[in-house]
């Protein structure tokens, strides 16, 4: 089969020549799969299947695991490279696309997000923390972890004064019902944070990256949407922990 793939994670460590690869792909979702002799820089498949690279595949499958046969780049995001503070950010997308995104299942959307995030973060044209708060929270909606945002959970009210927000349960809580309901792993949560929120998780496709607000308004939103992550999956990830430690605040 032909799909189109980006490549989340290669293995050098395998042989001496051939190359094993992670893929999100179109057609069948995350796959693993071995290229070879791709370690071989005049191998024709050698650009297409290293770590960031979106290009055509055809495959074949075999007893444990893919085959790539042929491999054409489509784009590759060489940007990210010369930036490590950016390189170890899509380092963590991709860990993070490899968790959630299905295997042995369309993964279109899953894919194209990936592919704008990436984009916007090669192109300088979003705020990083903007791209993950996007990405984290959009594709944590397309795995089955979408919050419920619509309103208060208990007296159904839109907006509040003060709004509380369950990591644990993915829910909203008014200031009014609140003391009736203590917040179990709950924090307050600004109206400019919530409205963000609210747009990623509700607008079309084409405009979740579409919004602006203020340069502690996006990095409290980040906050949000990587503690609800890291609360719903019951863990963090090493690339994560090592963007923080390199990142420029």
């Amino acid at each position: 089969m032909t799909t189109e793939a980006l490549i989340i994670r290669e293995n050098n460590n395998i042989g001496e020549a051939d190359r094993f690869v992670t893929a999100l792909t179109r057609d069948i979702g995350i796959i693993r799969a071995s290229v070879r002799g791709a370690r071989n820089l005049k191998n024709r498949n050698s650009t297409a299947t290293q770590l960031l690279s979106y290009s055509r595949l055809t495959l074949h499958r075999g007893r444990d695991k893919y085959i790539v046969e042929t491999a054409q780049p489509i784009s590759v995001f060489f940007e990210l490279r010369s930036d490590i503070v950016k390189l170890s950010l899509a380092q963590y997308f991709c860990e993070l696309a490899g968790v959630l995104a299905p295997q042995e299942e369309p993964a279109e959307d899953f894919l194209r997000l990936m592919l704008n995030s990436l984009h916007f973060l090669a192109e300088n044209q979003r705020d990083p923390h903007l791209i993950k708060a996007v990405l984290e929270l959009r594709m944590l909606g397309l795995a089955g972890f979408m919050p419920d945002l619509m309103a208060c959970s208990m007296c159904g009210a839109f907006e509040s004064d003060s709004m509380w927000f369950s990591m644990r349960e993915g829910s909203l809580i008014c200031r009014e019902c609140s003391p009736q309901q203590p917040v179990r792993g709950g924090c307050r949560i600004t109206p400019n944070v919530l409205a963000a929120m609210r747009h990623i998780n509700f607008s079309e496709f084409e405009k979740c990256f579409s919004f602006t607000m203020s340069d502690d308004g996006i990095r409290m939103l980040s906050k949000q949407t990587e503690a609800f992550m890291q609360t719903q999956l019951g863990r963090s990830f090493k690339t994560l922990d090592f963007y923080h430690s390199i990142q420029k605040e």
